[in-house]
């Protein structure tokens, strides 16, 4: 089956009592028992296991081609539940440009556990092989990452945590299953915020975990329900219906972005633009082999000013792309990253990771990429007078 028919198909069935294409929401707490210990029929409690739940589930490993999918109240929930196997004297090595809310939890939430955290360029290979040791357990990678857009080769790594047995997890956010699966590039987890490109509307919170291994899928499964942060059935099912027309949305978005990045590009108030697709990029050559249907929908950029005042100016002055968190829903979004995404992250890191002050982070929509660029431009001009 192929990926624009396994996204609408793959791991779903109609409802076997009602006929129902789309899977019912199981708006339940619990379900009955025949006999303590027995219930009726494959369901208990829904915080161990939900009907609309499990289908979401099932979409979601189908799509990654993974054996298990997990569906949790958030990306950061999911990101913990990897987290909690660990124990003091633990080592995890993870990208040094990331999403600061998964910088926030591994320096601040996981302060006090014992874990040491290493914050490196994953395109250091040499770097990365030299800060291995025995303790190391894990390696934690974005690409493209938030938001410096750097993308990393995840066959090369998956080579050496497979050499040294260390667990690969992929946080696939950015680029979706549609542009890149992690999984057949050697990782073992995929993490999602399906809050983002999978749910695509801006209308839920939403996490998820992809594995291969069914030992370490029945293990997460367990950390899931016993520690709660599972996802309701109504946010399965808004997650489920929007991954039903995920590939043709993310056609989109990456249409849109590329033509917003090459305007950007020439725009003479701009110093950098951040954007997978440019072959500017350092890791243009890595992009194609491992995004082959694309580049994404997020553009990063800074201004030749360097002046954190002009990108406020800018962001005000939009009309079509909303001032907001967040990203990857069908309307655009932008974002000053020192100041709301990553403003977890102490000034001397982003700074020494390349966030500066005045970097626009864009989630560039599905909407008439012409009304996109007119919008930018005006904003652009509000710097002129």
């Amino acid at each position: 089956m192929k990926f624009n028919t396994k996204i609408i198909h793959g791991g779903q069935q109609v409802d076997q009592e009602t006929g129902a294409v789309m899977p019912p929401i199981f708006q339940t707490s619990t379900f009955a028992q025949t006999s303590p210990g027995k219930p009726m029929g494959d369901y208990g409690y829904s915080r161990t296991s939900n009907p609309t739940r499990t289908a979401l589930e099932n979409a979601l490993a189908s799509i990654e081609n993974g054996n298990r999918g997990l569906a949790f109240s958030s990306g950061m929930a999911a990101t913990d539940c990897l987290l909690r196997d660990y124990k003091a004297g633990d080592e995890i090595i993870a990208m040094d440009d990331l999403y600061g809310g998964t910088y926030r939890l591994f320096t601040k939430v996981y302060k006090n556990s014992g874990i040491k955290f290493h914050f490196i360029d994953m395109n250091d290979l040499e770097k990365f092989k030299s800060t291995i040791n025995e303790n190391t357990k894990m390696v934690w990678i974005e690409t493209p990452t938030n938001p410096l857009m750097k993308v990393v080769d995840i066959e090369a790594i998956s080579k050496i945590t497979k050499k040294h047995n260390l667990l690969l997890a992929v946080d696939n956010t950015f680029a979706t299953p549609y542009l890149q699966k992690p999984l057949e590039l050697g990782a073992d987890i995929v993490m999602h915020s399906a809050t983002k490109y999978l749910s695509g509307h801006s209308d839920v919170i939403a996490g998820a975990l992809i594995v291969k291994d069914e030992d370490l899928g029945k293990h997460l499964h367990f950390q899931q329900f016993a520690t709660g942060a599972t996802l309701g059935p109504m946010d399965s099912f808004l997650v489920l219906r929007g991954i039903k027309t995920l590939h043709l949305r993310m056609q989109r978005h990456c249409e849109n972005a590329t033509k917003v990045a090459e305007f950007l590009v020439n725009h003479p108030a701009v110093e950098n633009v951040y954007y997978p697709g440019l072959k500017s990029h350092p890791n243009f050559e890595i992009c194609q082999k491992q995004m082959p249907k694309g580049f994404g929908g997020m553009v990063s950029f800074t201004f030749k000013s360097g002046l954190k005042q002009d990108a406020i100016t800018f962001l005000e002055n939009l009309k079509i792309f909303t001032l907001a968190e967040s990203l990857g829903g069908v309307e655009s979004l932008a974002n000053l990253p020192s100041m709301m995404s990553h403003a977890s992250i102490p000034e001397e890191i982003r700074r020494e990771v390349g966030i500066s002050d005045d970097l626009v982070r864009l989630s560039v929509g599905i909407e008439d990429v012409e009304d996109l660029i007119e919008d930018l431009e005006k904003a652009f001009d509000k710097l002129r007078r």
